[in-house]
């Protein structure tokens, strides 16, 4: 039997179903439903069953499942198409050979672990155990000039999913930085794909990486100590189908809302940027210089005036607010 759409089953139910119930609706004898949900019990889902009312699913399985991420999301734009793995070179690079093969709009890919992981302007992406590491395919029908806001917004859909999912007072780093207690919880690569040699966009992949459960060791095996933490290090525990449903959640709403709710959007993300109104180090256009960044203009970019009294639009490089400099 098909033990997928069993367990999507089981996790979209809103109470007790019963066996001859699941039986109908996957197409085979109730002594097939039993023997799955007796090997799913053995590894660890929590399935609870009662003799008058049939089986019901008690919490989240052991360890991160597309199927039951389906049956938790309902009719959203990823049902149906979740692909989880417990390791991958990275989710972004998978999604995007999917994507040219014809995904459709709303398929995911997440993995536990990344073997190439991948952040902005090339830079690698360290992204051991104990994280969660999803990508989004979206295939927006809007005008190019409209989607150079879009990291802006899919940083404040992080932000905002890490509180609700965790309690934790995350923060933006401009540009698409997700800070925690003046270290680096998340990272974000949106990349975006044209059709052919024309301006019109073909689809757009959102890469988001937090970090769940690693410990300091892993950290400072990795170089990070004190750069990098996690949500279980800073006392926020969370378990990974919750964050990976609260984070799918935050995404697909923002879709819906793009790019019509801009100015919530922009709105939130002034609130929660630690960046503003802070001495900053700036590399962008070949140079490197000190700065006091001063806002959040209408597209996402930072205006920043330099030591020198001179303002800059800074629309791509690295902004560092000084007390978070390694070297500071």
């Amino acid at each position: 039997m098909n033990r997928d759409r069993l367990i999507a089953l089981l996790a979209g139910a809103q109470d007790y179903l019963s066996g001859q119930e699941m039986s109908q609706q996957l197409g085979v004898t109730r002594g097939a439903v039993w023997k799955e949900l007796s090997q799913l019990r053995e590894q660890g889902w929590p399935i609870s069953s009662s003799t008058r009312l049939g089986y019901r699913l008690d919490g989240p399985p052991p360890t991160l499942s597309g199927p039951y991420l389906e049956g938790m999301l309902g009719g959203t734009i990823s049902s149906g198409h979740i692909h989880v793995l417990d390791r991958v070179d990275s989710t972004n690079t998978r999604l995007k050979a999917m994507a040219a093969q014809g995904a459709p709009h709303g398929t995911v890919v997440a993995a536990l672990e990344q073997s190439a992981g991948r952040g902005t302007r090339g830079r690698s992406f360290s992204s051991p155990p104990g994280g969660l590491y999803l990508s989004l395919l979206l295939r927006p029908q809007v005008e190019l000039s409209q989607l150079f806001s879009l990291t802006g917004w899919v940083a404040v859909a992080v932000r905002d999913a890490v509180e609700q999912a965790s309690g934790a007072p995350a923060r933006i780093k401009w540009l698409n930085d997700i800070y925690l207690n003046r270290r680096k919880l998340c990272g974000i690569l949106t990349e975006l794909s044209l059709v052919g040699e024309s301006s019109e966009p073909d689809y757009v992949v959102i890469g988001v990486g937090i970090n769940l459960a690693q410990d300091a060791r892993t950290f400072r095996a990795l170089g990070l100590e004190g750069v990098a933490t996690s949500l279980s290090l800073e006392g926020y525990p969370v378990e990974v189908n919750h964050m990976a449903l609260t984070l799918l959640r935050a995404l697909h709403a923002m879709a819906q809302q793009f790019p019509q709710g801009q100015q919530a959007y922009l709105q939130a993300y002034r609130a929660h940027c630690l960046t503003l109104h802070q001495p900053v180090e700036v590399e962008a256009g070949g140079r490197t210089y000190g700065a006091m960044a001063q806002a959040v203009l209408p597209d996402f970019s930072l205006e920043v005036v330099d030591g020198q009294g001179n303002p800059h639009q800074i629309t791509s490089g690295r902004v560092t607010p000084c007390p978070l400099h390694p070297n500071s």
